[in-house]
């Protein structure tokens, strides 16, 4: 499964909240379309259907990524796996 980086989700989380709060105060149509669009966003990004299930997900995959990044970080130097094609770019 793809999974957002925690950067992206971070921010989309921050976003979300932000313009949910500025869309009960201000009510506009523009602060309703950005709400839809970052709510879109997130649960495309977790692979969700409802903002609540989004943010579940997110604050989820969030409260693991210190473990995730440290796992990268100690198979970045390993040789890839037998059988792995690699292929070399400059």
């Amino acid at each position: 499964m793809l999974m957002a980086h925690p950067a992206v989700l971070r921010d989309l989380v921050q976003r979300y909240e932000t313009l949910r709060t500025h869309h009960a105060e201000q009510g506009t149509d523009a602060s309703r379309r950005q709400l839809e669009d970052v709510t879109y966003t997130l649960c495309v990004s977790t692979g969700t259907r409802r903002p609540e299930d989004a943010l579940a997900v997110a604050r989820q995959q969030l409260a693991t990524a210190p473990r995730m990044a440290d796992a990268t970080r100690r198979t970045k130097g390993a040789a890839p796996a037998a059988g792995t094609e690699v292929q070399l770019t400059a």
